[in-house]
């Protein structure tokens, strides 16, 4: 994988979106392995113990302190960089957060996505654009069933809402300004990739599992949990990454043919509950324990989601390489390293990861 993924963004220019959150850091480090020239768009990382400020010495890509909604900045970026690829995960990500803004949260998500693809419509020269959304974007009847991505849209709360509206903003955009009927034209292919709980080091971000784990253990306190029996597909950061930069280098040959949605998560078997999650987490970390809370008027939140990869195993040639336990294993590596190490670690992790 590590030689084809080079061939697509050895020397390419690559602008990312969100490029201080979690999974955008890792995405800029993976995409500084393999050899792109990077100008990340994004808010001040939230936390300074991020993995953004843990990388951050190592001046692995132009960063750019600005707001998505900020239509002209954003718009004077891309077409400075001139970009090849365009990965936009730029978002408000919290479930939790966006009950206590909700109109931020689709104006971040919603608006801050029809910008980016605005933005897009100056450049001149053939370009890749991958949306992130969220594998929230299903009407979830929280059945055991394994949403493809050709069911219903939906969302509960605001977050997984303004997601599914990201994924409508992306179709019209593809239908009328970038439809693939008049490709020579514009030149432009659109992927939306819509991934499950992502976990890995370097994320503190509020109401994540991880992290409430990590913090807890570290202070040699409870673990309190407030889902214990919710069911998630869990999967190491470098899963959905790698299906992402997959993805958009076979877009960048056949442009025509990958202008889809693409679900990315684990293996259908795979999919644990919360508190499986936290006794695996404990049993790495070597110490622990924890404790099933109730939070008083607790805001909604999904207790089982599952997804469908078939489309992304048959088209693209994606498929998960860790399984859940060896996802959390691989979490709880990284944030036992000393912090002077985290970095070099973090590569690490990638380049072991492309080994498998």
């Amino acid at each position: 994988m590590h030689t084809q993924l080079s061939s697509y963004y050895s020397g390419k220019k690559v602008f990312l979106t969100g490029h201080t959150g979690f999974k955008g850091s890792w995405l800029a480090a993976t995409l500084h392995f393999l050899g792109a020239k990077i100008r990340g768009y994004a808010l001040e990382p939230e936390h300074d113990n991020g993995l953004f400020r843990i990388l951050e010495p190592l001046n692995i890509c132009e960063s750019v302190i600005a707001d998505i909604r900020n239509k002209a900045v954003l718009k004077d970026e891309i077409a400075s960089f001139q970009p090849d690829y365009i990965f936009h995960l730029a978002a408000q990500p919290l479930v939790r957060r966006s009950y206590e803004i909700p109109a931020e949260t689709f104006e971040v998500n919603v608006i801050g996505t029809a910008n980016l693809l605005e933005a897009s419509k100056v450049l001149t020269k053939k370009t890749t654009i991958i949306v992130i959304t969220t594998d929230k974007v299903y009407q979830n009847k929280e059945q055991h069933v394994l949403y493809s991505e050709d069911d219903r849209l939906g969302g509960y709360d605001p977050y997984s809402a303004s997601k599914a509206c990201a994924e409508l903003v992306v179709d019209s955009f593809r239908s009328s300004f970038f439809n693939a009927s008049n490709y020579r034209d514009h030149q432009k292919s659109i992927a939306t990739a819509r991934a499950g709980n992502v976990i890995g080091g370097g994320d503190w971000s509020a109401d994540r599992i991880i992290p409430d784990i990590v913090c807890s253990l570290q202070r040699n306190m409870n673990i309190e949990v407030r889902n214990p029996e919710a069911v998630r597909p869990w999967q190491f950061v470098l899963e959905p990454l790698s299906g992402y930069l997959q993805l958009a280098g076979l877009m960048d040959h056949e442009p025509q043919k990958y202008s889809n949605a693409y679900n990315f998560g684990p293996s259908p078997t795979d999919h644990l509950k919360v508190k499986e999650l936290v006794k695996a987490a404990i049993n790495y970390w070597g110490t622990g324990n924890w404790q099933s809370v109730a939070v008083p008027d607790q805001p909604h939140e999904a207790g089982l989601l599952k997804l469908d990869i078939n489309l992304a195993r048959k088209e693209i040639g994606w498929r998960p390489k860790l399984d859940a336990n060896q996802a959390i294993k691989w979490t709880i590596d990284w944030y036992k390293q000393p912090v002077g190490q985290q970095a070099q670690f973090t590569f690490q992790q990638i380049k072991d990861f492309f080994t498998l």
